[in-house]
């Protein structure tokens, strides 16, 4: 799923602030969120999440990735 889908998944469940990170280490920030794809993520999936507890790890779409 790409950055901005994710995020939007997450306020459909009622949580308006999430962290995203750069998953190669890098630091780069996510700036056009719809070309991230989400690699991992904490808490995992079907988790219970509160504000600011949703942490989404991501590459840039073509990057080599663990999925």
């Amino acid at each position: 799923m790409n950055l901005q889908a994710a995020q939007n998944a997450i306020q459909r469940a009622g949580v308006f602030y999430s962290r995203s990170e750069d998953a190669t280490g890098a630091g780069r920030s996510q700036i056009l969120d719809r070309n991230w794809i989400v690699v991992a993520q904490t808490p995992p999936a079907g988790s219970p999440v509160t504000e600011g507890q949703a942490l989404l790890s991501a590459v840039k779409i073509g990057e080599p990735n663990p999925c």
